[in-house]
């Protein structure tokens, strides 16, 4: 089963209160580090990161050191007396700055790329979440680990070069795979990423990022190259002209579909019609038969009629509905219909201008019948 970002935001602080290692599985890009830190700034906790696909077995469990060690064991002299034996010196492990720390004061210990580690490395991790230890050392009380990896059970696993996780390694985390929902994207780039971009990914939720086996050494759009893109293209984007650079940009950052996709939407900006335009404005837009099939295409992508619209909302949805050719009517029909039932009802009950209800409106145009009277 995977979880959204809502989902797993409501369950991670259970998780945390024992004290439980918690590993996120993924495809790259979807915001995976981001939870982390947002989750150990929400608790207080400074983030202790590192990258496990680039550690050694030192940076692990540090390197050997001489200390001085003395133990007294028993020595039978004549009657049973014992001696103190005074041992030399001895080797002990001084642990990495990093780790030191994660025992001294609580943290967030966070442990990326872990399948893309060393078995070695990875053993040690294994302990590490299994006792809570490394050499000897034991990690703060409050401390809370944290790992990511790219594989799992989600769609594209396999093309990426990772190392599986065997059961027992698995049953040392509490396992999460991790499919964050378009919606959570938008919520969490609300104010950092360009608007535009917000708006083109709203109406083509498809391009946020690529779900399907990837071909080998092509480039494709992912929620952190959007971040990138934006950041990169920061004074550059304008609605309604189609710049080159911001192409050129787009082809690096998103790939040749996304950035296509982008640079005819900036352009045609102003023509734009949104789902809020409709339901919200009113807006009765003066659409060929493609602009409709596309504006229908996002209410049957959107989350909105899958919950009860006001009042409002339905005579706004209502009088759109009138406006639409019979080739695009069917289709809106059968979005509407597999949305909320309440939606539904009131749509059949809907009554047009000229006293009739929707649903014998839909009747009267899909049976060929002049019902332009019926319009708004």
């Amino acid at each position: 089963m995977t979880v959204d970002f809502k989902t797993l935001r409501t369950i991670l602080p259970l998780i945390a209160d024992a004290k439980h290692p918690i590993l996120l599985r993924g495809r790259h890009g979807i915001g995976k580090s981001a939870v982390v830190y947002q989750f150990a700034q929400s608790l207080g906790l400074p983030i202790v990161e590192r990258r496990a696909s680039q550690m050694t077995e030192g940076d692990l469990l540090g390197l050997p050191e001489l200390i001085s060690y003395e133990a007294s064991v028993e020595k039978e002299i004549n009657d049973q007396d014992s001696t103190p034996i005074t041992k030399g010196n001895v080797t002990s492990f001084c642990p990495p700055d990093w780790f030191a720390r994660a025992c001294a004061e609580p943290v967030a210990l966070f442990l990326d790329e872990v399948d893309r580690a060393t078995l070695e490395v990875r053993q040690g991790i294994f302990e590490l979440c299994d006792s809570r230890k490394l050499a000897g050392n034991t990690l703060h009380p409050d401390t809370i680990i944290f790992a990511a990896v790219n594989g799992g059970v989600h769609s594209g696993a396999a093309s990426y070069q990772v190392g599986e996780m065997d059961p027992a390694e698995l049953d040392r985390y509490t396992v999460f795979d991790v499919s964050p929902t378009v919606e959570d994207w938008l919520e969490w780039a609300n104010g950092s990423v360009n608007g535009v971009i917000l708006d083109f990914i709203r109406n083509n939720p498809e391009h946020l990022e690529h779900n399907d086996d990837p071909e080998p050494n092509k480039v494709y759009p992912s929620r952190r190259s959007w971040v990138r893109f934006s950041e990169a293209s920061d004074g550059m984007i304008e609605p309604g002209n189609n710049s080159p650079t911001v192409y050129a940009l787009g082809s690096a950052y998103l790939g040749f579909e996304a950035a296509v996709a982008f640079n005819d939407f900036v352009a045609d900006y102003s023509k734009i019609v949104t789902i809020e335009d409709i339901l919200d404005r009113g807006m009765l837009p003066e659409l060929d038969i493609n602009g409709h099939c596309g504006l229908i295409k996002k209410f049957e992508n959107s989350p909105r009629l899958q919950a009860a619209l006001d009042e409002k909302e339905l005579a706004n949805l209502g009088n759109y509905v009138l406006t639409l050719p019979s080739e695009a009517l069917m289709s809106m029909w059968s979005v509407i219909g597999a949305g909320f039932t309440d939606n539904v009802v009131a749509m059949h009950t809907f009554k047009t201008p000229s006293g009739d209800t929707l649903a014998n409106h839909l009747v009267r145009v899909l049976s060929g019948e002049d019902v332009t009277e019926a319009k708004v």
